[in-house]
């Protein structure tokens, strides 16, 4: 089986391990846009993670010369209207500067309204820039009042999965794989890679010549979403 060359749509280093992990073993060579220095995304314009993605990977995809995965992906808050949603990475310039952003403005939140989640959205373009799938994860939780654990990155400090009972960022990159919004999006693009319409498998893909492109089961286009 041959081996395809997949880049994924960001500079993230937190991101890009969560998804060179999550795809080990799939007949694919994982770049990044580090492989690419003179390659700028484009601004994040989307309402929607779903937009910010697709975005991402028709852009990506022909510059970097075959398939491009993005990701775009961040926190919603109900109490504070879905913010910082599709922002989630511009309200401030580091991880613990969005967190003291994020506490100050759930201060007056009470328990009970201190609800969220994580939404993941993913989109893969090939090298013409045609999107052949989107998928989507979600992960419900809690907002904290104060930070705990040393792990992971972005709003995990703070996130509450409480099932678990830890934080994100309280968890081995593992447990957070199993459960967390990104996770779930890239085992459904596993999935599709795996399985009879996938790249792995050499059949036709579906999008441009009309085949219903791949979603992730519940997806939205949600107006509601991490760096890039």
């Amino acid at each position: 089986m041959s081996v395809r060359r997949l880049t994924v749509a960001s500079h993230n280093a937190g991101k890009l391990g969560e998804i060179s992990e999550l795809l080990a073993g799939l007949p694919v060579e994982v770049r990044s846009l580090r492989d690419f220095p003179t390659f700028t995304l484009p601004a994040e314009s989307g309402a929607s993670f779903a937009e910010n993605a697709e975005l991402k990977a028709r852009a990506a995809a022909p510059a970097t010369g075959g398939w491009a995965l993005a990701d775009d992906s961040g926190l919603v808050v109900p109490a504070l209207g879905g913010a910082p949603g599709v922002r989630s990475a511009r309200v401030a310039a580091s991880d613990p500067e969005r967190i003291l952003w994020l506490l100050g403005q759930m201060a007056e939140v009470t328990e009970g309204r201190r609800e969220a989640e994580f939404v993941c959205a993913l989109a893969l373009a090939d090298e013409q820039g045609r999107v052949l799938g989107r998928w989507e994860g979600r992960a419900p939780g809690r907002i904290l009042q104060e930070p705990r654990g040393a792990y992971g990155f972005g709003y995990d400090p703070v996130f509450l999965y409480e099932s678990a009972g830890k934080t994100f960022a309280e968890m081995s990159s593992t447990e957070k794989s199993a459960v967390s919004h990104r996770g779930q999006a890239l085992r459904e693009f596993r999935k599709w890679m795996e399985g009879p319409s996938g790249g792995t498998a050499g059949a036709p893909l579906g999008g441009e010549d009309g085949a219903p492109l791949p979603r992730a089961a519940g997806e939205s286009a949600e107006r509601s979403c991490e760096d890039d």
